[in-house]
């Protein structure tokens, strides 16, 4: 299959090498990127490639044999670096903006054009999904997987998803969100091969820890069918070369079983007060009455101490008590159980 090439294209070697690096680093597409600090290095590769994407500065566009350039590219984007337009029926991108917002740019054209064709493709190594759902409420469970997966994304690409009916997630990290798991459904639901091209604009980062933002509307948790939720999942480790998936659940949602049935290890916290006992003890019993043993079987059951003090914030999660119980765990089960 030939590979699709992505085109970089500016004469202002600085800003070139930095949008290059961020697409190679930070945004995952099925591209081969090329960069080129001079037009006629661009055009003589174009007289023998064919371009999926092209991205370049006005000035250097100026300087093209432009009607020979645009036959061998599919999509182009300008990167606009006057206040008046270049050409009417080209995509311009304003080049004076962060490389995050240009990139989403670039992202949300191929998304919205005929031009797309491909999906991701599959990996030979399937991320670890690691399933955090307790019967008991108010036990630290969002504490608890925000920690382990701060502590995972140290060391391997971690993801953390939350699975809440009111997660509140938005409001302790004091940031609005545009874009939500709910977007992330719609194009799974509508649009499953342009996948690929939305999440990098979705997905954000906390701690070091990646997470797309939980569904804001309750009631869009539970209008997902079940099945879809393990192949949504293995869809977004795929596109994002994911090693690690950290799984917040909640019973709000459709498909718990599912996710659970497929987690590496599941982490249930339990309190020792009588009702918090007798939820664990209807709980297991539940599983045992519909043969879900194998969920038993992969549950670790966490009581935790009494702590002094929890993190302030989510950029403290790796600090203190709980980190250093999550370390434990860390180093204990989750890595020791490769070894078994």
């Amino acid at each position: 299959m030939r590979e699709k090439i992505m085109a970089v294209c500016d004469t202002e070697e600085g800003y070139a090498f930095r949008m290059a690096e961020y697409l190679l680093e930070k945004v995952k597409l099925p591209y081969t990127v090329h960069l080129f600090t001079a037009v006629e290095e661009l055009e003589r590769f174009a007289g023998r490639e064919e371009i999926e994407v092209l991205l370049i500065a006005e000035s250097a566009w100026k300087l093209l044999k432009e009607e020979y350039v645009r036959k061998q590219v599919a999509q182009l984007f300008i990167l606009q670096e006057s206040e008046t337009q270049t050409a009417a029926d080209l995509c311009c991108i304003s080049k004076y903006q962060s490389p995050e917002k240009v990139v989403q740019a670039i992202l949300e054209g191929l998304a919205e054009g005929d031009g797309w064709k491909g999906c991701f493709e599959t990996s030979d190594v399937a991320a670890k999904m690691i399933g955090i759902y307790s019967p008991i409420k108010r036990c630290l469970q969002t504490s608890f997987a925000l920690t382990l997966g701060q502590l995972l994304a140290k060391e391997h690409k971690t993801l953390y998803l939350n699975f809440e009916m009111y997660s509140g997630l938005g409001e302790i990290l004091r940031r609005e969100y545009q874009t939500d798991m709910m977007d992330v459904v719609y194009y799974f639901q509508s649009a499953r091969d342009k996948l690929a091209l939305r999440l990098p604009s979705i997905i954000q980062s906390a701690g070091g820890l990646d997470y797309i933002p939980p569904m804001q509307y309750a009631l869009g948790i539970r209008e997902v069918p079940g099945e879809q939720w393990l192949t949504l999942c293995q869809d977004i480790a795929t596109i994002g070369e994911y090693e690690y998936l950290i799984l917040d659940l909640d019973d709000g949602m459709e498909g718990l079983f599912e996710l659970l049935k497929n987690c590496h290890r599941i982490y249930t916290i339990t309190r020792e007060d009588p009702f918090a006992q007798a939820k664990l003890r209807q709980y297991e019993q539940m599983l045992l009455a519909n043969e879900l043993d194998e969920i038993a079987d992969k549950t670790v059951k966490c009581r935790f101490p009494i702590f002094k003090e929890l993190p302030a914030s989510l950029d403290m999660m790796t600090h203190g008590e709980l980190a250093k119980y999550v370390r434990a765990i860390v180093k204990e089960d989750i890595y020791g159980s490769y070894e078994k």
